[in-house]
């Protein structure tokens, strides 16, 4: 049931009392990481921007399938950031942020997909980006997030999109783009420079056949189990840029449905990274299952051999399995996606791109799960960074609550709430963006220790509530 409601946020003094920790520093602020460490949220253009049909925009598949296939939630307003760019980028300023991470909307910038640029569209990014710099904030740019041009849905023309943003932005900015096979194989064609990739991440645990799942043990990069080399998602796009190729169990496994590097792209898409970028928002634990190798027809899961649920938490904030997606996640997860870089692909620097919680929006603006969700995570990502791992920074997802795919407006991810009802879209603080900001700014963050947020004061008459 929807109702209105009135928010005023007081003064705090909170004891976070945090469990469920593999590890995890027992006192910490930024200033322990090492020197040049980023610190940041991020976004993406078609959750975030609007202005769907303004200034010579085109469709995106996006478009195309949440005004077919979403249930009437779309992002045609969104949080209009394309509008109010500036007033986020202050917000920004005043939380602390070292970076934005964003992306460019290829039908913003290029609206047939290939050919003349829009002259709205490049004013705007350079808006965006000039802006951002004259606040000290890096500009952390994903040059494709799902987003293509309805008019290229059957054809790929990647290679100019790129070389088009490295010619008018420059190379003041970070460049990453989200990574699939066809990707990979467009990058074994590409001369212009290295262009990191970016890859959702999720590491495995083992089901205990004998024990059952009470017996469920983390895991950490290590090579000895069999299932791993196969369905791991990072060996399917990290392996062919570290290693020139797929690992060859995957080869074994899915045969010819697989694509073959010839020798050149091989050499070519080698080493064609600056840095990695990690998507993390699973965990998986997994059991073998060698008897589906035998299976026909084959497919992706087929070939992965192995019995697998992902995890979630209930409402005790324990963590169990579910086949159900769920963005909360132990920290040992991200300690074992950076292990598994750490050891077996060469430590190579490496950002969490996104790590968020998702909760119902807006339940309530003190949401104290995504605060233990952010200093869970960043204690540990400390302790991985302090035993060796060249992690550079970490972003949170996201700046604001924008459209989810999953569930269009349901659900909100972000350190600041947009009120969709209101024709300013005005955007208000939750604690988590307080707890941030304290952090940012130096403050000493303890596991069981008071932490003083001091919230935003006037009342939000037309927020909204879902129960």
């Amino acid at each position: 049931m929807m109702e209105k409601f009135g928010v005023s946020l007081r003064l705090l003094v909170v004891g976070l009392v945090i469990a469920e920790i593999v590890s995890g520093a027992d006192e910490f602020s930024r200033y322990d990481f090492p020197p040049g460490f980023v610190f940041g949220a991020g976004t993406s253009a078609y959750k975030v921007e609007g202005a769907a049909n303004e200034d010579g925009r085109t469709p995106s598949i996006l478009d195309t399938w949440t005004h077919s296939d979403s249930g009437g939630a779309n992002r045609d307003i969104a949080c209009d950031q394309y509008h109010k760019y500036n007033e986020d980028v202050e917000l920004m300023a005043e939380m602390g942020l070292d970076a934005y991470r964003f992306s460019i909307s290829w039908s913003r910038l290029i609206p047939n997909g290939r050919g003349s640029v829009n002259p709205k569209g490049l004013q705007y990014y350079n808006n965006l980006i000039n802006e951002l710099i004259s606040h000290g904030i890096e500009p952390h740019v994903t040059l494709h997030h799902f987003d293509l041009p309805q008019a290229l849905e059957d054809e790929k023309d990647f290679v100019e999109y790129a070389d088009v943003c490295f010619r008018m932005f420059g190379d003041g900015v970070k460049y990453w783009t989200t990574l699939n096979e066809a990707n990979i194989f467009t990058m074994a064609g590409y001369d212009h420079g290295l262009l990191p990739p970016n890859h959702c991440s999720s590491p495995f645990g083992y089901f205990n056949s004998t024990k059952g799942d009470s017996s469920l043990e983390p895991y950490l990069a290590d090579h000895t189990h069999r299932p791993l080399d196969c369905i791991r998602r990072n060996t399917r796009f990290v392996e062919p840029l570290v290693h020139g190729d797929y690992p060859e169990v995957m080869k074994k496994n899915a045969g010819s449905r697989l694509p073959s590097f010839t020798a050149l792209e091989s050499q070519k898409v080698k080493g064609s990274y600056d840095f990695f970028a990690v998507n993390f928002y699973s965990a998986t634990y997994v059991k073998d299952n060698s008897e589906s190798l035998n299976v026909e027809p084959r497919d992706y899961e087929a070939d992965m051999a192995v019995d697998w649920e992902r995890m979630q938490e209930n409402a005790s904030s324990k963590y169990t399995l579910s086949p159900l997606f769920e963005s909360s996640l132990p920290p040992w997860g991200l300690q074992g996606v950076l292990e598994l870089f750490k050891q077996n692909y060469g430590n190579p620097p490496i950002f969490i791109h996104e790590k968020g919680k998702r909760m119902r929006q807006n339940t309530s603006l003190e949401d104290w799960p995504r605060i233990q969700c952010l200093q869970e995570h960043i204690g540990v990502l400390l302790d991985t960074v302090r035993n060796g791992s060249n992690a550079k920074g970490y972003f949170t997802w996201s700046l604001l609550d924008v459209f989810g795919l999953l569930d269009g407006y349901q659900s909100g991810y972000g350190l600041y709430y947009v009120d969709l009802d209101d024709p300013e879209l005005r955007r208000f603080p939750k604690l988590s963006a307080e707890w941030y900001s304290r952090f940012l700014k130096g403050g000493s963050i303890t596991p069981d220790g008071g932490i003083e947020l001091k919230g935003n004061q006037s009342s939000l008459s037309s927020a909204q509530v879902i129960r």
